[in-house]
């Protein structure tokens, strides 16, 4: 055999192409073993995170009812015809009771120059003794209808009667129609221990066919957190003169409540029941023309058409004017705007327009006396 022949030498070469071919497969994979790599191993399947459950949005917090004179949130609707009540204000008739339960209070001036508180009662009372009732005049009955309210009175001026009997108005009455839903306390002298509560009244009402529900005339509110943006200027405290310089009524505002704290001649003013202070979210003042009628001292009080009046509320003071026409509430305006109030029981108040209102009312801001005081 030729093993010097082309056959031979092709067969050699292939052979030696081969082992060099296995000698460098061999030397790759020992260095992919050296340097630890490898085909990546399977990776197990992330799991997808599922998005956060949103909050249900909040509910409004805006009350499904409110009382038609205090704005204030109610379980039920408030329909019952508010009562107008006459409270006797005489130094030996304080501390009076059931005040602290009034939605709304008026006070106004009576002959010698005491005032009258007319207080309104609609949606709180119950059995709750309220006190000392007193006489009625023809501008106590007005207010009363201002608000659709039926007037409770022990007797009454000459004028007064004559409109309740000639007008057959709807009226409880100690003296004329009604003495069995009063009492007397014996813890004081009359006149200034006569009394009643909203449930005798309710059924002294329903006895004599009254209504008993009217159209009542509702104010605008603030908002639950809602500030005043109509405020003029600071009014921590304020005091109210109204003819007697021994009386004097004040309140100091308190920003824990945001309620004015009540005071008659310096001293905190208290309900007899509970002991509890007299407070206001709304103090109102608003001058009127009063005319003197007889030598008792009997006044007319103009309480239609408009004037000047003060509105204080959350520590501010508003200057503002008043408004009525018959039908509708007397209602608080600014620049043509009518003031919305503070959710709460209002006081309001009503002093001669025979001087400036300022030398009626005075008032302390943070930085002092802004007007003179009396």
């Amino acid at each position: 055999m030729n093993l010097s022949g082309p056959i031979f030498n092709q067969r050699r070469w292939l052979r030696v192409m081969t082992s060099v071919l296995l000698c460098m497969t061999m030397m790759s994979c020992s260095a992919l073993s050296k340097s630890g790599e490898s085909e990546p191993a399977p990776q197990p399947l992330k799991q997808e995170t599922q998005p956060e459950a949103l909050e249900p949005p909040k509910e409004s917090t805006i009350p499904a009812f409110t009382a038609p004179l205090t704005g204030l949130p109610v379980q039920q609707p408030v329909l019952e015809r508010p009562l107008a009540i006459m409270i006797n204000n005489a130094p030996a008739a304080r501390p009076q009771a059931g005040l602290s339960e009034a939605d709304m209070v008026y006070e106004v001036l009576a002959e010698g120059g005491i005032t009258r508180l007319v207080a309104f009662f609609q949606s709180h009372g119950g059995d709750v003794k309220i006190g000392p009732v007193r006489s009625i005049r023809p501008y106590m009955i007005e207010l009363g209808e201002t608000y659709g309210a039926l007037p409770i009175h022990a007797g009454g001026s000459t004028d007064a009667y004559a409109i309740l009997q000639q007008q057959r108005k709807e009226h409880l009455d100690e003296i004329s129609n009604g003495g069995a839903y009063f009492w007397r306390s014996k813890d004081r002298r009359p006149p200034h221990n006569l009394y009643t509560d909203v449930n005798r009244l309710r059924q002294g009402s329903e006895s004599k066919g009254y209504a008993k529900q009217t159209v009542v005339p509702v104010y605008n509110y603030l908002k639950s957190g809602e500030g005043s943006v109509m405020g003029d200027e600071d009014a921590v405290s304020l005091q109210i003169r109204f003819l007697l310089k021994s009386y004097k009524v004040s309140y100091t505002y308190d920003p824990s409540d945001q309620q004015y704290k009540r005071f008659v001649n310096e001293k905190s003013h208290v309900d007899q029941n509970n002991n509890k202070q007299l407070s206001a979210a709304n103090v109102i003042v608003m001058s009127t023309r009063h005319q003197t009628l007889d030598d008792v001292g009997r006044l007319s009080v103009e309480l239609n058409g408009g004037g000047e009046a003060m509105v204080f509320q959350q520590g501010k003071l508003i200057h503002a004017e008043w408004q009525h026409t018959p039908g509708d509430a007397i209602r608080f305006m600014k620049n043509g705007v009518e003031i919305p109030l503070v959710p709460g029981t209002s006081y309001i108040h009503v002093v001669p327009a025979d001087v400036s209102l300022n030398e009626h009312v005075s008032v302390e801001a943070k930085s002092g006396i802004q007007n003179q005081p009396f």
